[in-house]
């Protein structure tokens, strides 16, 4: 699933092609696309047709087009949407789910999901904390590249939390945008185990798997993001590259490029987790 470099991604291409555009129609191919808008698709097509578009904005793995009267188109990608920028007239992509076209005439926007696990959704925009948000995610925390994000008050947070540590940099309502890939990566170069319990953690160790993370997600922001395959491009239809630079994730049986040990693959959450055995050993049962 797209983590926060990966939807960053998408979201500075679609600013880049969609702001300060208005849309003229928009077509649903698929209801299940919009199935979190329980008014169905004529009446999300009837309130998006004549829309401005004002910005598109991010929290964590969720983005969103500001429209005007206060209300967001909010999408996520799930395990294989795609928000993607065509000509308009330009072949319809197979999984196409939902067509939006301006007023302009210009290029179209389109929602193409193989899997249908995303989708879209109207939203109002509520304000917490000083930022304008889509209501269905205002539990959402916000994430490490977030300007008013506060290092310290999430270092506090988790550490409060009686949990292990990969769970508690998953859960989004602690700090958002990290996924199952950049947590290994950021654990691996904390070189902390995914078991570490969080309330012995101290602040400084905690703060160092955080900034950690921050760091990977930024160098990962820079390569497009991460592509294992197709699914998660940019709006272009181009993949991310930083799978290259990945020193655990999926690398199970190559060895660690800090130690040379094989890297491991533990279950983890009807997932997998993966880290070194010498840099990250297993925490000690305490009896």
């Amino acid at each position: 699933m797209p983590e926060l470099p990966e939807v960053e991604v998408v979201r500075r291409g679609l600013a880049e092609h969609v702001t300060g555009r208005r849309l003229r129609t928009v077509e649903v191919l698929h209801p299940r696309a919009i199935r979190r808008y329980l008014a169905g698709p004529t009446d999300f097509s009837g309130r998006l047709a004549g829309r401005a578009v004002e910005a598109v904005a991010r929290r964590g793995k969720y983005l969103w087009v500001s429209l005007d009267e206060g209300e967001a188109l909010l999408a996520h990608l799930g395990m294989s949407g795609q928000l993607l920028v065509q000509p308009a007239g330009a072949p319809d992509e197979k999984h196409l789910r939902i067509r939006f076209s301006f007023a302009d005439g210009g290029p179209e926007l389109r929602f193409v999901d193989q899997r249908t696990f995303g989708g879209c959704t109207l939203d109002e925009l509520v304000e917490v904390d000083g930022t304008r948000v889509p209501r269905l995610i205002s539990h959402i925390a916000r994430d490490p590249m977030d300007p008013l994000f506060s290092l310290p008050a999430t270092v506090a947070a988790l550490r409060r939390r009686r949990t292990e540590l990969k769970r508690a940099l998953l859960d989004q309502s602690l700090v958002s945008g990290i996924g199952n890939i950049y947590a290994d990566e950021a654990l691996w170069r904390a070189k902390l185990h995914w078991a570490r319990p969080t309330d012995r953690l101290s602040a400084a160790r905690t703060t160092e798997v955080l900034t950690a993370a921050t760091q990977v997600m930024a160098e990962a922001l820079g390569e497009g993001g991460t592509s294992f395959d197709a699914l998660y491009v940019n709006v272009n239809g181009q993949s991310g590259y930083f799978d290259r630079s990945l020193a655990v994730y999926g690398q199970e049986g190559l060895p660690c490029p800090r130690c040379g040990r094989p890297v491991r693959r533990e279950p983890f959450m009807n997932r997998s987790s993966y880290s070194c055995p010498r840099c990250q050993p297993r925490p000690r049962v305490s009896s």
